[in-house]
């Protein structure tokens, strides 16, 4: 029985470059969960997790009755929860670290034209996600309590369970984060060819009829928290098909570049 011709094994010195791959995603992982580890250790001492939590339960108390306030029906929910609360702002805190390790690691492979668009990407998405939690901190959860309040009957006393509060926020954080992302995903689809800018512009009917299927469907059903998350997505969409025109334009590889310039000349 002959030996395998090496030409003939097409897997042949991909071994060490596959090595490599895995050894510099392990250090990239651990370099994130370090920067999560630091924010967390950080917020741990200064506001610390109860500090944490009286912020993340602050717009719904503001429109609590008098006298009111959150219950804890677990025995170690006083505990758990602060730590959830304060593990979840050290994942905000690290956000930029974590993004940049998922850049470092992706940009070796990438064409000069293509890095060009992916950094802004990075950073667009992150801030838009930040936005997006922002926004229904200060506006939406806000209005949303206000007008459950305003409704609901004077024989009752509300007193929500802080679990069941803290992962309804984390919904409303995770969908409206999600939501102000629609910017980069039209770019997205649009750098990549899925859609033409006039696509784009000839499906802004379907998109808002869209929107405001999917706030009905995500959101509490109270009409501040649904308009707050269809009226944004529609605004987001325009600007997305702006900024998707000026990414094509910029982040062309040099030979596209080359042949658009042969046909405005032509």
């Amino acid at each position: 029985m002959s030996a395998q011709d090496p030409k003939d094994d097409e897997l042949a010195g991909t071994e060490a470059p596959f090595v490599s791959h895995l050894v510099e995603l392990r250090d990239r992982l651990i370099r994130a969960f370090v920067a999560i580890g630091i924010a967390f250790a950080v917020l741990m001492f200064w506001p610390g997790p109860s500090a944490m939590y009286d912020l993340l339960a602050a717009p719904l108390v503001a429109h609590l009755p008098k006298g009111a306030t959150l219950i804890a029906t677990n025995v170690i929910s006083p505990i758990l929860v602060p730590l959830k609360i304060t593990l979840m702002a050290a994942l905000m805190v690290a956000l930029p670290v974590v993004l940049y390790q998922v850049w470092a690691f992706v940009a070796p492979g990438l064409y000069s034209h293509e890095k060009k668009l992916v950094l802004p990407l990075v950073v667009s998405s992150t801030l838009l996600f930040v936005v997006g939690v922002a926004f229904c901190y200060f506006l939406v959860i806000p209005g949303m309590s206000k007008f459950i309040q305003a409704f609901a009957p004077a024989t009752i006393t509300a007193a929500p369970d802080i679990e069941e509060y803290f992962g309804f926020v984390l919904t409303l954080f995770l969908v409206f984060g999600v939501a102000f992302e629609v910017p980069v995903a039209v770019v997205v689809l649009a750098r990549i060819g899925i859609v033409s800018i006039a696509q784009l512009r000839k499906a802004r009917g379907y998109f808002v009829v869209g929107a405001f299927i999917v706030a009905a469907v995500v959101t509490p059903p109270d009409v501040i928290s649904q308009l707050a998350l269809a009226i944004p997505m529609i605004v987001l969409y325009e600007l997305g098909i702006i900024a998707a025109q000026v990414f094509i334009k910029h982040t062309q590889a040099p030979e596209d570049a080359e042949a658009a310039d042969g046909k405005k000349t032509g």
